[in-house]
């Protein structure tokens, strides 16, 4: 190509608040002669699970340590490859201040918000150490009983992250250019799937949330990744909303081998919370053995 990788990220201000120059990104995507995506016989997809500003170092209310790289690495592996990528599939966190998973929802009994990362279970309701200030109460113990009796994930106080309309929410700015670079020289709209918007329940994959009484699932992102040959997962991160969605994903194919096989972790271009990183390797591994996924660096992924 004609455009360098240089021209397009610059990777001093990955995880940064230097904005992009989207005009200049597409004028140089007008100069490439690349077929276009829907010429291709083999069809890949990334699947970029939130690749957002409060998930990245130095800039995030939701840091997760490696992010930066993970940006460097993955867009790298995009430019490398422009010319097979056929499409990229974006999820984004989106979230109000008053959601289940936030600190404005709670109260202790002298009436202080939890701290971030402050794990609340069924017991610590049922005990009166923590009460609902500002949601429905019966839906929110019903909501910590189904996640104990279901093996889910306790609930975890986040910071206030990816609040709707933010800087925090929106894709990191390197990978955006890229991401944007790719679809007019590959003449395709980048598919983003939001998700984490009721405020009764915690999502973390991008097919359902960890509990919700109306059992929601996003057969739109299910049928779009029957219909590649290839499905290629990136993101942040990987303890939490990468895992979740790959194990969405392979449960719901799981008596389809054809496609959970299709399935390949770029496992260089996520990093898990602190202090989740051994059980998430595990996990991987298991899924693997299990529904025979691929786990690989980009560097022995040549499209």
């Amino acid at each position: 190509m004609k455009t360098t990788y240089e021209q397009i990220v610059d990777i001093k201000h990955i995880a940064s608040s230097n904005g992009n120059h989207m005009p200049h990104i597409l004028s140089m995507a007008q100069m490439e002669k690349v077929l276009p995506a829907a010429s291709d016989k083999k069809r890949t997809l990334l699947l970029a699970i939130d690749v957002q500003n409060d998930f990245m170092e130095s800039i995030g209310s939701l840091a997760v340590d490696g992010s930066r790289a993970d940006v460097r690495r993955l867009t790298q592996w995009m430019y490398q490859n422009l010319e097979h990528l056929t499409q990229v599939m974006c999820s984004l966190d989106c979230h109000s201040i008053k959601q289940i998973f936030h600190a404005s929802w709670w109260v202790d009994r002298q009436g202080n918000h939890p701290a971030p990362f402050t794990v609340i279970r069924y017991e610590d309701v049922v005990d009166g150490i923590w009460a609902v200030a500002d949601g429905d109460p019966a839906l929110s113990l019903n909501y910590l009983q189904n996640l104990a009796a279901e093996g889910k994930k306790q609930l975890c106080i986040w910071p206030y992250h990816c609040l709707e309309g933010t800087f925090g929410a929106q894709l990191e700015g390197q990978f955006t250019n890229m991401l944007y670079f790719h679809s007019a020289v590959r003449n395709v709209k980048p598919i983003l799937v939001y998700k984490g918007q009721d405020p009764n329940t915690e999502m973390y994959g991008i097919i359902k949330a960890e509990y919700d009484n109306n059992k929601f699932v996003n057969h739109e992102v299910l049928q779009a990744i029957q219909e590649y040959d290839h499905v290629y997962i990136a993101g942040q991160a990987s303890s939490h909303c990468v895992l979740a969605s790959t194990v969405q994903i392979l449960e719901h194919f799981s008596q389809n081998r054809t496609v959970t096989s299709r399935i390949t972790l770029l496992i260089d271009c996520m990093s898990p919370i602190a202090g989740f990183e051994e059980d998430t390797l595990q996990q991987f591994q298991w899924l693997k053995e299990k529904y025979g996924i691929q786990i690989k660096k980009t560097t022995d992924v040549i499209l």
